[in-house]
């Protein structure tokens, strides 16, 4: 695989932050730009971060000294130096949509951790093991946009990363019918730390702005089939989700309740997930799980702290399975809301769309 010279738009952010962590020493991929806003622009990176850096490893001498440059006006100039960017800026949702077509439009492929191009009807939104086949439209994305090289692909909401693998093969071969979801996220899923948002401590807020309708909806798309120049969503199973913020400072826990048109047993559906794997396994991708699903088998687990950083922080935890009394089945499952549920799904899509050959 060649070495692709890479952007990062929005570098300051948290998800920023973690794109340039996992960047640092890949394989593939060679960080050349870093973008921000027009406050950061023009100062290395360095006097830009300023007390904010939030990883928990150091910032690396790499990135120190280069000079940011501004996401929104420097479009040109970023271009020009790079072959995609990822992109994870804080805008307002249109502003975001205009720019990231900008980018596209400037024959450069943007691989998206914002939500406001998911459901655009030709922009893929993928998650490598689940619905790879997705980012065959993007020729029809080219066509619109004018564009040879240029598109944009965006990755999932991060709390869907949680329990939307978990049933997706089960769906394949039981037919899941129905689906309630409580969803019990980090705070570093709104871009907080426990030293910005003390008003976490010792709380949980039931309450996050969007969240509930992007975990019923988002579901159905990456659920979705290509027909014509659109991805056309599924419209089963049914989802009802309630999101709860909670104290804890990355790992995203879902408590999921399913109903199925063939119930299977419980042995079955484990074994379902422990042989489960995608187009990112078959690839053998960079940063894809060895194993994507991982059943534990202890009344309490899987726990954020043990189970949130496996493989590297991009695999799915289940355990409690058991059955219900109003629905078929219950259990619980885990992801870690800024590697697989954000910056980490991104590279790894990226990386799908490099060994497609989407990138050259």
């Amino acid at each position: 695989m060649k070495m692709y010279k890479v952007g990062i738009v929005g570098a300051t952010g948290m998800v920023g932050q973690r794109f340039m962590t996992l960047l640092e020493n890949h394989p593939w991929f060679d960080v050349k730009v870093l973008a921000a806003s027009a406050r950061s622009a023009g100062k290395t990176y360095e006097e830009a971060i300023g007390s904010k850096w939030c990883m928990d490893t150091p910032l690396a001498e790499k990135y120190k000294k280069m000079v940011v440059m501004d996401a929104t006006n420097d479009i040109e100039a970023i271009t020009t130096q790079v072959d995609f960017v990822f992109c994870a800026v804080n805008m307002k949702k249109d502003e975001i949509k205009a720019l990231e077509e900008e980018y596209a439009k400037h024959e450069c492929p943007v691989v998206s951790n914002n939500s406001a191009h998911r459901f655009t009807d030709d922009v893929p939104m993928v998650v490598p093991e689940l619905n790879a086949q997705h980012i065959n439209i993007i020729p029809s994305q080219r066509k619109r946009l004018g564009t040879k090289r240029g598109f944009i692909a965006v990755k999932s909401n991060c709390s869907l990363q949680s329990y939307v693998p978990a049933l997706f093969p089960l769906h394949k071969k039981y037919g899941v019918k129905d689906v309630l979801v409580c969803t019990y996220q980090a705070i570093s899923g709104a871009g907080k730390t426990f030293e910005t948002w003390p008003d976490m401590i010792d709380n949980v807020i039931p309450f996050i702005g969007g969240e509930e309708e992007k975990s019923e909806k988002e579901p159905l798309k990456l659920w979705g089939n290509i027909e014509g120049d659109k991805i056309v969503s599924a419209t089963e199973p049914h989802f009802t989700a309630q999101c709860i913020r909670v104290p804890v400072s990355n790992g995203h826990l879902g408590a999921v309740f399913v109903r199925f048109e063939n119930k299977p047993s419980k042995e079955e559906m484990i074994e379902c997930w422990n042989q489960f794997s995608g187009r990112a396994q078959e690839l053998e991708l960079p940063s894809a799980p060895k194993q994507f699903l991982h059943y534990f088998t202890e009344d309490d687990r899987p726990q954020i702290k043990s189970e949130r950083m496996l493989e590297n922080g991009m695999a799915v935890s289940i355990g409690r399975l058991r059955e219900d009394t109003q629905y078929d089945y219950k259990f619980v499952c885990l992801s870690h809301n800024t590697l697989r549920g954000a910056a980490g799904g991104a590279v790894l899509l990226a990386e799908l769309l490099a060994a497609e050959g989407y990138m050259n």
